[in-house]
């Protein structure tokens, strides 16, 4: 009798470890899948410039990801739904409409940009089903908004907003680690983050005249400060530009045009990577969406009159206006050693 007891205990034994080394498996099997959902980088490239997970509570210009989807989710939404209403927002951003009220009230209504609906598609599908990255302050800030709006955004369930121990991985990364193409788009993307930081702060806080100032005075400084940060030359080219040093010679117009192609016809634009002896260059479109429009529409439409008078007094030779909203604007050319 005593052996049989012994025999069982040992069979209960196994049996625990082996469900606990499928539980790892499993987490580890669900983490190597979100890694490779193609959603997780279509989000990181067009998401996190507004929406780090990174940024701390007070320096940021949008709220992180996590709050997004745990604002849109609950133990009823389904990802038909979820995808339905993110396509809706990222169509017509507008104040009516926002399940954030909080956030538009902080932040303002989000500039409008066009994006491919398949694009939007697949980041909302892997936000719906996987843990995303959030700032280390995030649960304590929701659950005191949770608490003051009782219980509204509860975003729970499997995939639906726990985000449970990813604090910070964007942050983490070590982007000489990274293929090139991925290495010059962070390095273009982190700098386009500060940029924009700055930008809609002055816009939000002095209007369009002081951010005109601040393109003026500060964008180049900003821009020099993020190439010593990476090790790497940043810079802005286009081909009609408003400061004539930033006019694009003849290999930056055709990935210009290569980009412009890209946009036109509704196609996710990839990073383009020259190897050359020493160096590495990678080129990524800069486009517009409604907040550029203001320096950079249409005169007397999107632009207004005091607008116009500053730029013809800061720069005599603009070409850089007549856009709409998803046009490419220019390029960034990034260049690091390999």
């Amino acid at each position: 009798m005593k052996k049989v007891y012994i025999l069982i205990v040992l069979s209960l034994v196994l049996v625990s470890c082996n469900n606990s080394k499928n539980k790892k498996l499993s987490a580890f099997d669900t983490q190597m899948e979100a890694n490779k959902h193609p959603g997780k980088k279509l989000m990181e490239t067009n998401c996190y410039t507004c929406h780090s997970p990174s940024a701390s509570q007070a320096d940021r210009i949008g709220p992180p990801m996590i709050a997004i989807k745990k604002h849109y989710i609950d133990d009823n939404t389904t990802k038909e739904e979820f995808i339905a209403d993110i396509q809706s927002w990222i169509k017509n951003p507008n104040a009516q409409d926002a399940k954030m009220h909080g956030a538009v009230k902080r932040f303002g209504v989000m500039p409008k940009q066009a994006f491919p609906e398949e694009t939007i598609a697949k980041i909302a599908d892997y936000m719906f089903d996987y843990d995303i990255d959030q700032p280390e302050w995030f649960e304590k800030h929701f659950n005191e908004e949770k608490g003051n709006h009782n219980g509204q955004g509860q975003g729970q369930g499997q995939g639906k907003g726990k985000g449970n121990g990813m604090h910070k991985q964007q942050a983490e990364t070590n982007f000489e680690d990274l293929p090139y193409a991925e290495r010059g788009l962070k390095y273009a993307l982190s700098t386009k983050a500060v940029l924009g930081k700055n930008l809609m702060g002055t816009i939000q806080k002095k209007g369009t005249l002081e951010a005109l100032a601040f393109c003026n005075e500060k964008a180049y400084p900003l821009t020099d400060s993020m190439s010593v940060v990476h090790n790497a030359s940043i810079k802005r080219v286009s081909d009609k530009p408003r400061n004539q040093n930033n006019l694009a010679n003849n290999k930056e117009l055709t990935y210009i045009n290569s980009f412009k192609n890209d946009i036109k016809n509704n196609i996710e634009p990839k990073p383009i990577v020259d190897l050359l002896d020493d160096k590495v260059q990678v080129y990524y479109p800069i486009t517009t969406n409604t907040m550029c429009l203001q320096c950079h529409g249409k005169p007397n439409q999107d632009i207004n009159r005091p607008t116009l008078n500053s730029l013809a007094n800061l720069y005599p030779k603009d070409k850089a206006i007549g856009y709409s909203i998803n046009q490419v604007r220019g390029i960034w050319n990034i260049s690091f050693d390999k």
